[in-house]
């Protein structure tokens, strides 16, 4: 679980101020980055790719927008014999397939030293493959004139909302997460059974309107095609600025879990000098903090020096940390499979 150094190094203490961006001649060339697309692509490229290109004016960085997890693990698969894209972000679940398939390189500390700076945990994510480069958290996300507003996970339950939710069901690892969620709401220990989570999801099902939002359930909520969606809460915290308030947010009392998407150097990278350096880049402390104070994940960098204004809405803050379910996803990696098929054979067909 992600302990309590994630808020006491995450840099509460002082605000750096912003790094001054230098040119630094030496790397030239192109590579590609593959992550999330839409909100996620605007800011990343913002908050990290830009700074990166100015300091390295020969270089280009492509951002190609994979889709899910999944998806992104697939093209890398596909692509095992040509590399197209040099790094990729995505969630540890997934990335931790294309390790186990030599899709990924191992990094070190020497080649990569920003790896002494990062959190415990971060490291232990990606294992000696690519680390996390951001903490999440799962929460359930409304439209604010719902009335009453939600209050607690179990509120999903209500009649009135029947039809209204967009729940993702694995493989999205929302419903993994999810399953953990609910198990405990039960009170139950997914480490030992998930059987009360799947008697109380398949009571839910009736109420979901889908269980394969699209394109997320944060745009189904805007749109008045649901009233509730599972989410991110970096996700939410963004879409509720842009949308003055539209979006509410709610971490459950019953509890939560952390997400983690790890930063993964293709194994033949075609311009490795310069994926290296993105990723020692995308790691580092100023990169960290302009991400975090711009979509409100929370750094893996334990030397980052963030607003607390901004941490406050992340997963380092100390009320978030406090509602955290103790789950280690390389544990869940391991089930991951018997989860998706007990969802699709008493979940997801009991709608």
């Amino acid at each position: 679980m992600l302990s309590r150094r994630l808020v006491l190094q995450a840099g509460l203490a002082t605000v750096a101020a912003p790094a001054l961006v230098r040119a630094q001649p030496g790397l030239s060339g192109t590579i590609t980055l593959m992550s999330y697309a839409g909100i996620f692509q605007d800011n990343y490229t913002k908050a990290v790719i830009e700074p990166f290109q100015q300091a390295h004016p020969g270089v280009k960085v492509n951002y190609v927008p994979g889709g899910t997890s999944a998806q992104m693990v697939g093209s890398a698969r596909a692509q095992k014999a040509d590399p197209q894209v040099d790094v990729t972000i995505m969630d540890v679940t997934t990335s931790s397939i294309g390790n186990s398939e030599g899709l990924f390189e191992k990094l070190t500390p020497a080649e990569f030293p920003v790896l002494n700076e990062l959190l415990p945990e971060a490291r232990a994510a990606g294992g000696d493959y690519g680390p996390a480069v951001t903490f999440d958290h799962l929460v359930l996300v409304y439209d604010a004139t719902l009335q009453p507003p939600l209050a607690k996970l179990a509120d999903l339950w209500r009649p009135d909302l029947k039809g209204l939710l967009a729940v993702s069901a694995p493989p999205n690892i929302q419903g993994l997460a999810l399953t953990a969620m609910v198990e405990k709401m039960e009170g139950g220990d997914h480490r030992k059974s998930i059987d009360a989570a799947i008697r109380k999801l398949k009571a839910l099902a009736p109420s979901v309107n889908t269980f394969e939002p699209n394109p997320d359930g944060y745009s189904l909520i805007l749109n008045g095609v649901v009233k509730v969606a599972t989410g991110w809460n970096a996700r939410s915290q963004l879409y509720a600025d842009q949308t003055s308030g539209k979006i509410a947010t709610l971490l459950p009392p019953e509890g939560s879990v952390f997400q983690i998407n790890t930063i993964n150097l293709t194994t033949g990278s075609k311009n490795r000098a310069v994926a290296a350096a993105f990723v020692n880049h995308a790691l580092s402390q100023p990169a960290q903090k302009a991400f975090t104070e711009r979509m409100f994940y929370a750094p893996t960098n334990g030397k980052a020096q963030i607003d607390p204004k901004a941490i406050a809405r992340t997963a380092a803050a100390p009320e978030s940390r406090s509602r955290m379910i103790d789950l280690d996803w390389n544990e869940v990696i391991k089930v991951r499979d018997q989860w998706n098929n007990r969802w699709r054979r008493e979940v997801v067909t009991a709608r």
